[in-house]
C-alpha cells in the first residue's frame, strides 16, 4: 500500500490518493479500506498485467465505487511505474470501467516529472438557471459570470461547471445539499466544480474549487476528472478565444492543500482533444495487516 499526493508541488499539499496492489480483496473489504482511508479516492490495482497490457484498477470513495476520477488515475500509474514496472518507459495503460486509460510521463522544465492522462470524450448536457444554483452555493446570482452557462459534463460521472466572477465569489461558496435538492430532483448531480479567471499565483490562469457528496458534503483538493470536463467545456464555449488550450489551474487553496493542475485541450473539427496533468509526490508506503 503505498500513499501518494498527486497535483502537489511538495509532500503534504495536493490529493491525497492510496494505492492499494494486490489481487485478493473482496469488493466488501475494498469499500472497507477506502472507508478506513477516507480520502477522496482509494485505489486498487493488480500487480500483473492483463493480456491487453494493461493493469486493471478500481476506484473507490469512502461511500462508492466510480468508474473515473482524474488524480487517482495519475497516481496508480506514477505508483505502478516507480515500484511495479520500473523497466517500461513508454506509457501505462489502465484499464478503469469506463475504459482504458493511458498515462504518459514527462519531463518538464521547471515542474520536473509530470504524468499526463488523455482523458475519455466528455459529453457536454443539460443547463442551469443561475438562481438556484447560486441560492445552492450560498451565493448571489451576479457572482456567477454571465458570459458562459452552468452546464454539466460527463465521462463515467457527471458533475456542473459553474463560472465565477471572482476569487472571492470563489471563496464563499458553500455547497448546500437540501438547497441543491431542487436540482438533484431535476437530474443535476450534486457534484460541483467551480471556476474563475482571478488566481492566487500569477503565472497560473485559472482557479477552481470542487464539491461532492460522500457522507456528507466533502471537498477535493485538487480534482483531475473536473479539469477534464472543464477542457471541454472551454473549448465548447470559446472561453479562451483559441481551440489550443495549454492552462495551469489551481486548487486547493481552501483547504490548505495548494494544487497545481495542468491542462491541455484541443479542439480539431468536432473531435476535442483534452489531457490533464500534475505531479505525483510519495509519501508513505507499507502494508495492510
Amino acid at each position: 500500500m503505498y500513499i501518494v499526493d498527486v497535483f502537489a508541488e511538495r509532500p503534504y499539499a495536493g490529493n491525497q490518493l492510496a494505492v492499494v496492489i494486490g489481487d485478493s480483496l473482496s469488493d466488501e473489504t475494498m469499500q472497507q479500506v477506502a472507508a478506513e482511508m477516507n480520502f477522496s479516492e482509494t485505489t486498487f490495482v493488480a500487480p500483473a498485467l492483463a493480456e491487453d497490457g494493461s493493469y486493471p484498477v478500481r476506484i473507490f470513495t469512502p461511500a462508492r465505487e466510480l468508474s473515473f476520477a482524474g488524480h487517482p488515475i495519475l497516481g496508480t500509474a506514477w505508483v505502478l511505474r516507480q515500484y511495479v514496472d520500473r523497466h517500461s518507459d513508454g506509457p501505462l495503460l489502465l484499464n478503469l470501467a469506463v475504459g482504458q486509460v493511458a498515462v504518459a510521463f514527462e519531463s518538464s522544465a521547471g515542474l520536473g516529472d509530470v504524468s499526463w492522462f488523455r482523458a475519455p470524450p466528455a459529453k457536454l448536457g443539460a443547463f442551469c438557471p443561475r438562481e438556484p444554483m447560486a441560492a445552492a452555493l450560498g451565493l448571489a446570482a451576479t457572482d456567477i459570470a454571465d458570459n458562459s452557462p452552468i452546464q454539466q459534463a460527463t465521462a463515467g460521472i457527471s458533475a456542473m461547471i459553474v463560472p465565477l466572477r471572482d476569487l472571492d465569489a470563489l471563496r464563499r461558496c458553500r455547497l448546500d445539499l437540501a438547497a441543491y435538492a431542487p436540482l438533484a430532483a431535476q437530474g443535476f448531480p450534486p457534484l460541483v466544480y467551480l471556476y474563475c479567471h482571478q488566481t492566487h499565483q500569477q503565472d497560473n490562469d485559472l482557479s477552481v474549487r470542487f464539491f461532492f457528496e460522500a457522507h456528507g458534503i466533502r471537498e477535493d483538493p485538487a480534482t483531475g476528472n473536473g479539469a477534464s470536463f472543464l477542457g471541454a467545456y472551454l473549448l465548447a464555449h470559446n472561453v479562451f478565444g483559441r481551440d489550443n488550450l495549454s492552462l495551469r489551474i489551481e486548487q486547493g487553496h481552501e483547504v490548505l492543500r495548494p494544487s497545481l493542475v495542468l491542462l491541455r485541450a484541443l479542439r480539431r473539427g468536432d473531435e476535442r482533444e483534452v489531457s490533464v496533468g500534475g505531479r505525483v509526490i510519495p509519501v508513505l508506503r507499507g502494508v495492510l495487516l
